[in-house]
């Protein structure tokens, strides 16, 4: 689903002394893109995710969310915006449930007082975004008992909790001419074995086809072919590719630097995640 580039990164740089860990990076994403930003140790790729999400402050450049800038803004500033993320390990509350965790973070809810009830805070809405991130049996349970993916499942879950309403779980359609929100998420897969890197990632995909524009950073490769509608790849600070899955792979700079001469994409497409990412293209 694309309408239009929202998110635009011009000219980034991140300079730790004489270091440059970010060297002017340039690069758009259109509404409803999936997108993935990798590279090797040392490449800049934390850099730069902190630089968007708010965690740093670049040394030059600039980062414009549907044409505002979002430099010197406050997480809550950004969430207001349409913005929020995720971090590589999951950040949730492990004495609330997992229907709690959401509550707390509700849009568009009134402000918590001390004689409020927590559970009373849009019950259904919060039960439509635990579905939605396959926790709906889980909805009752304290999250100091759920397995780590389901943790980093229900932390997603969280982050569109604090989006506008026409997000996955907020029966809005989001076709219409809905508020725009993005999802940066910081190695969603990382900590997971396979099969929950596949739930994750399947997730990931769904959230994306509802509308969300997605940008991610994640060093399992099986979490990037066959999951993100395009690729950006960072080395040394610079943006060397940036491209469709298949055509990034095959980039030579790519596969000597950074995937290996030997890389084999099919093998990093799980069939399920290709049949995914093919019904909702």
């Amino acid at each position: 689903m694309n309408h239009g580039t929202v998110l635009q990164v011009r000219g980034l740089a991140k300079h730790f002394g004489g270091v440059k860990a970010l060297d002017g990076v340039d690069f758009d994403v259109p509404a409803g893109q999936c997108v993935a930003l990798i590279g090797p140790n040392g490449a800049g790729k934390s850099t730069c995710f902190a630089c968007l999400a708010g965690q740093q402050v670049p040394t030059a450049g600039e980062v414009l969310w549907q044409g505002q800038s979002l430099l010197g803004k406050l997480p809550a500033e950004r969430q207001r915006l349409g913005v929020a993320r995720t971090f590589q390990v999951a950040q949730t509350f492990e004495a609330l449930t997992v229907l709690q965790n959401i509550q707390l973070v509700l849009r568009g809810a009134t402000p918590l007082a001390w004689w409020d009830r927590l559970d009373s805070r849009q019950p259904d809405r919060a039960l439509r975004l635990a579905a939605q991130a396959g926790l709906q049996a889980q909805a009752k349970a304290t999250v100091a008992d759920l397995p780590y993916g389901a943790k980093k499942r229900l932390e997603l879950a969280m982050a569109l909790a604090g989006l506008p309403d026409a997000v996955p779980g907020s029966g809005a359609d989001p076709s219409a001419n809905s508020p725009q929100s993005l999802l940066l998420l910081d190695e969603p897969a990382a900590g997971l074995a396979l099969a929950e890197r596949a739930d994750m990632m399947a997730l990931v995909r769904q959230v994306a086809s509802q509308g969300v524009t997605v940008l991610y950073t994640e060093h399992n490769m099986d979490a990037v072919f066959g999951v993100a509608d395009r690729v950006l790849v960072l080395m040394q600070g610079r943006l060397v590719a940036d491209g469709l899955p298949e055509a990034v792979a095959q980039d030579p700079q790519v596969r000597e630097r950074y995937l290996g001469m030997d890389f084999d994409l099919n093998a990093n497409v799980k069939p399920d995640a290709k049949g995914l990412r093919d019904a909702q293209s």
